[in-house]
C-alpha cells in the first residue's frame, strides 16, 4: 500500500483491487454534487461575458487560489463586471467525469458594494467592542524613549520618509527596524500580519508603527481586515496606527494603542523632541536651583535668629539660671525639712510627757509600791492575804521580800 493518506474508500480500493478511473470520476462527481449551492466571495481574475454565457476565473482574497467559473445564463450577472472587481457569487460546483475538470456554475453574481463593505466593517467594529478589544483600559502606554522602533510601511513610500525624517529631526539617535510590505490589495494583509508578528517577537522593539499616507476607502480596506486587526490587538508591543485617513477610519485605529492622524504625527508621538526636552531639563534645573537657594537662605536666616537669642549669645546664662533655680529649690527643701523636724520633735516630747505621767514608775517614785504574791499576782485587798504569806514589794528603786505579820493581817 502507498504511504499517502487515503479516505474510507480505501476499504474497497487497494493495490490488489484498484478502482477504474471511471469509478473515481463517478465518486468525485457524487461527492461534489452533494455540496449543492454555495455563496462564495472573491476577486475576478478574469471575466468574459457574452450574449448568453459567461466565463471567467475567481481568485481568493487572501491566498494564491482560484477556480474557474461559468454560466449559461447571464440574466443575474451584472454586465459591467470587470477584472479586479470584488464579487459575491451563488455557485454550484460541477465535476465533468469525461475530462476530469472541476468548474463552478454561477447561478447569480453581484458586486460587493461600498455600502455592504461599510456594513461589514461596522459589524466587525461592534464585535471587537463587545469583546473589549477597543477598550481604553487595555491600551498600552508608549515608552518615553524607545530603544528600537518597528516600522511597517510600503517600500520607498512617502509614509516611510515622513516617519524616519521627522523622528530623526526630533531625536537624531532614534533607531528603526523597518519591514516593507504591500499596503493595499488582497495580498497586503498576510504581509502586514507577518510583519507585526516578527516585530512583536523582537525583544529590542519597544513600539511598532504601521504607516500609510492615506488613500481611498477601498485602498485602506486591508487595515480593516479582521485577522490583521486581531493580530494587532493581541500584540504585546504597543502599536501606533498611522494610516492618515480622517474619514471612514479603518478598524486598526480602534484596536491600536495609539491612533496618529498622519505618519508625521506618529513620529512626533513616538519619540520626544530633543530640543524640547533640553528646554524642559533647563527649566527643571532652574527650578531646582531656585528651590535650593531659597531653602539655604531660609535656613541661614533661621540660624541667625537662633544665634541672636540670649541663650546662644551667652551659653552660661542657661547654666546660671538653672543654678539659681536649683538653689531656690534646695532652700525650700531645707526649710520644709526643718519645719517637719521641729513639728515632729514637739509631738515626740508631748508623747514622752504623756507616757511619763502614765508610767507606773512615776507612781513608785512618789513613794508608792506594788505588792505581789509569790505567783506574781498584784495584791489589792488585805483581806486576800493570810498571816505568814510571803509577798514581794516593788519600790521605786529595787524590791523587798516580806512576810505578813499575823497581827497586821487582822
Amino acid at each position: 500500500m502507498s504511504d499517502f493518506a487515503v479516505s474510507d474508500a480505501s476499504k474497497v480500493s487497494s493495490e490488489e483491487s484498484p478502482w477504474p478511473v471511471s469509478r473515481l470520476s463517478a465518486t468525485l462527481k457524487d461527492w461534489i454534487d452533494r455540496l449543492g449551492y454555495l455563496w462564495i466571495e472573491g476577486e475576478l481574475a478574469s471575466i468574459k461575458i457574452g450574449p448568453s454565457n459567461m466565463f471567467g476565473e475567481l481568485r481568493d482574497l487572501q491566498q494564491e487560489n482560484s477556480v474557474s467559473i461559468h454560466s449559461w445564463s447571464v440574466a443575474k450577472i451584472p454586465g459591467d463586471l470587470k477584472q479586479g472587481d470584488r464579487v459575491l457569487a451563488l455557485i454550484k460546483p460541477a465535476f465533468w467525469p469525461k475530462g476530469g475538470k472541476l468548474t463552478m456554475q454561477v447561478m447569480e453574481m453581484r458586486k460587493v458594494g461600498l455600502g455592504e463593505l461599510l456594513e461589514r466593517i461596522e459589524r466587525l467594529r461592534t464585535q471587537l467592542t463587545l469583546e473589549g478589544l477597543t477598550a481604553i483600559e487595555r491600551k498600552q502606554p508608549l515608552p518615553f524613549l524607545p530603544n528600537l522602533i518597528g516600522l511597517i510601511t510600503g517600500k520607498n513610500s512617502d509614509a516611510e520618509k515622513d516617519v524616519l525624517q521627522n523622528a530623526k529631526l526630533r531625536w537624531p539617535d532614534a533607531q528603526f527596524r523597518v519591514i516593507h510590505t504591500l499596503v493595499q490589495g488582497e495580498k497586503a494583509a498576510p504581509e502586514i500580519i507577518s510583519a507585526i508578528q516578527t516585530l512583536d517577537a523582537d525583544p529590542d522593539v519597544d513600539v511598532i508603527i504601521i504607516a500609510r499616507g492615506g488613500g481611498s476607502f477601498l485602498d485602506l480596506m486591508v487595515f480593516s481586515d479582521e485577522t490583521l486587526v486581531r493580530t494587532a490587538a493581541q500584540a504585546k508591543t504597543p502599536i501606533v496606527s498611522a494610516i492618515g485617513h480622517e474619514n471612514d477610519r479603518p478598524v486598526l485605529d480602534d484596536v491600536a494603542d495609539l491612533r496618529a492622524s498622519t505618519p508625521t504625527d506618529a513620529a512626533k508621538r513616538v519619540v520626544p523632541d530633543v530640543e524640547d526636552e533640553r528646554h524642559k531639563l533647563a527649566q527643571a534645573l532652574q527650578r531646582i536651583r531656585l528651590r535650593v537657594e531659597d531653602y539655604v537662605s531660609s535656613q541661614a536666616a533661621f540660624i541667625e535668629q537662633l544665634r541672636s537669642r540670649p541663650i546662644l549669645a551667652n551659653p552660661h546664662t542657661f547654666i546660671e539660671e538653672k543654678e539659681i533655680d536649683l538653689g531656690r529649690l534646695l532652700g525650700n527643701i531645707r526649710d520644709r525639712f526643718t519645719q517637719t523636724l521641729d513639728r515632729e520633735t514637739m509631738g515626740l516630747d508631748h508623747l514622752r510627757q504623756q507616757i511619763r505621767s502614765l508610767s507606773p514608775q512615776s507612781t513608785l517614785d512618789r513613794g508608792y509600791s506594788v505588792i505581789r504574791d509569790e505567783s506574781g499576782h498584784v495584791i489589792t485587798d488585805a483581806a486576800a492575804v493570810s498571816a505568814g504569806t510571803k509577798l514581794n514589794l516593788k519600790l521605786a528603786k529595787g524590791s523587798l521580800a516580806v512576810t505578813v505579820d499575823p497581827k497586821s493581817s487582822k
